[in-house]
């Protein structure tokens, strides 16, 4: 059985990343972020990352918004987003872009399976994987890399003035390894609630449609950006990722 508490405490860290996620939207309504991209990623990592995202955003995702970067750029100055965030906030930036990607791809990969049960049959359950989540992680990857793909092509593309193959190729480069670390962390974790957490000392399915699924996602997410960040850090260091 789960206990009520954690149903509670789930309750309430999905109600807290929802309304983080909303706070940021009116934020950006009123003074978007000057790489338009960023006005998606900023709400998907609030998703997850709830207070700690509010704090990221305000105190330096706002040194990227349209009404901060026009003076500089205009007095050919500096963007106050480079001139003011310290290297190891620009890390942690560019690992919550990946982060936002691989959070959409995940959302709609498990609500797809679950709502259409034979695309798990389609990717192997159970004729080669005896866990339906085994079968779903493909999907969860296959999108992750998509749209985190397409979030890289928008952050790469206009800051390197590139071609749209060029802008593609350099987003896959950048975006390869920053995911699959991403993705390690977040399985790791969802694994161990799945197996461990609720089968074995709960006694309990972790199912999809429920605030005890979301709310280990929401952890299995800050392991996702664990296992991610140093992968980021060398991409940034040597140039593949750009600094935000």
């Amino acid at each position: 059985m789960i206990p009520v508490w954690l149903h509670i405490i789930a309750a309430l860290s999905l109600g807290m990343g929802l309304v983080s996620a909303l706070v940021i939207i009116v934020a950006e309504i009123r003074d978007p972020q000057h790489m338009w991209i960023m006005n998606v990623v900023w709400p998907l990592f609030a998703l997850f990352a709830s207070v700690a995202a509010l704090w990221l955003y305000f105190r330096y995702g706002v040194l990227a918004s349209h009404g901060a970067m026009m003076p500089a750029m205009k007095n050919n100055e500096t963007p106050p987003n480079k001139r003011l965030t310290p290297f190891g906030i620009m890390v942690a930036k560019g690992t919550a872009h990946c982060g936002s990607g691989c959070a959409l791809g995940d959302i709609i990969a498990e609500w797809l399976v679950f709502f259409v049960p034979a695309i798990a049959v389609w990717l192997g359950y159970p004729s080669f994987f005896s866990e339906k989540m085994y079968a779903t992680w493909i999907l969860d990857f296959i999108l992750a890399f998509g749209f985190g793909v397409v979030f890289q092509y928008f952050t790469i593309k206009p800051m390197r003035d590139l071609s749209v193959c060029q802008g593609i190729l350099q987003a896959i480069k950048a975006d390869t390894l920053s995911l699959i670390s991403w993705q390690v962390g977040m399985y790791g974790f969802m694994a161990i609630a799945h197996f461990v957490i609720f089968k074995d000392l709960l006694g309990a399915e972790l199912t999809v449609a429920s605030f005890e699924f979301w709310f280990m996602m929401q952890i299995a997410m800050w392991c996702g950006f664990a296992t991610s960040y140093p992968v980021n850090m060398w991409l940034i260091k040597t140039g593949v990722k750009e600094k935000m």
